[in-house]
């Protein structure tokens, strides 16, 4: 029955291990809270600071499957709500992620929610307000969906310019929490610990990444991400030379603009000189 099979639809959204997440604040009670009374919750903050991995973790904390959607300017209501298929025995339904995730009772993810297409992100609001309905027309379904079920998406305001906003018809329809990268001391114990590194490298990793997001004020778009050191830590236990791992995971992943590139370069010589 919807909400309580181990086996099935489900199944291979079920996380197998526990992902590491390092609390900086009350999110956890603030998640657990909003998901008690089947409240949906909008992630805010920049790319890279933990928003996935803590939900990730909390689908864990929770024993829920997570039903996650990378949203991108193609993906249509059509994508996440499903389809009519043709095969050898004929017509047939399939439901999409949001769809499978409001039957089964899991927690649907929508990565970047405000990189969808409109339409793709109105179909979410009849589920993210009191009706938790999802009207799917092609199949003339009003789905109901479980009570185990939630409706999660992250966004990033920094991005990608006005374009690329929420509209207050979606944001108001959600609880928000609001992400950043951790402090200096609790962003190094993450990149240790991720990366595999002693927690001096770490430090250093993590000083640098302050002073690329302090280029955002000279036309940086975003500095460096929490993801992109440990990226760099995990070259440096491949056998890369700290400088090395760090022009290849972070100062060249950050623009495409030479002036800054160069900018960048100097920066990593200067943190591993």
């Amino acid at each position: 029955m919807p909400g309580t099979a181990e086996a099935g639809p489900l199944d291979a959204w079920r996380l197998r291990a526990e992902p590491f997440y390092l609390p900086v604040g009350a999110e956890i009670q603030a998640f657990e809270a909003a998901a008690s009374v089947r409240l949906p919750v909008l992630l805010t903050g920049p790319t890279g600071c933990g928003k996935t991995r803590f939900v990730e973790h909390m689908a864990w904390r929770m024993r829920r499957p997570l039903v996650t959607v990378a949203c991108h300017e193609d993906l249509t209501a059509g994508d996440l709500v499903g389809r009519w298929l043709l095969d050898a025995q004929g017509t047939r339904w399939q439901d999409g992620p949001l769809a499978l995730a409001a039957r089964w009772g899991a927690i649907c993810y929508l990565d970047e929610l405000a990189e969808a297409r409109s339409d793709a992100v109105v179909v979410v609001h009849p589920l993210a307000d009191t009706r938790r309905v999802l009207p799917l027309d092609r199949r003339s379904e009003l789905l109901h969906a479980d009570p185990q079920f939630l409706l999660v998406a992250s966004y990033n305001p920094g991005y990608g310019g006005l374009q690329k906003t929420l509209k207050p018809s979606t944001r108001q329809r959600f609880t928000a929490l609001a992400f950043d990268y951790p402090a200096p001391e609790r962003e190094a114990q993450v990149v240790a610990r991720e990366g595999d590194i002693d927690t001096q490298l770490a430090a250093q990793l993590v000083a640098l990444a302050h002073r690329t997001r302090r280029l955002r004020d000279e036309g940086l778009e975003e500095g460096a991400s929490t993801r992109l050191l440990v990226h760099a830590a995990l070259l440096v236990r491949a056998g890369i030379a700290p400088r090395e791992a760090c022009l290849q995971a972070i100062a060249a992943p950050l623009t495409d603009d030479p002036d800054l590139a160069v900018v960048l370069r100097e920066l990593v010589h200067v943190s591993f000189a």
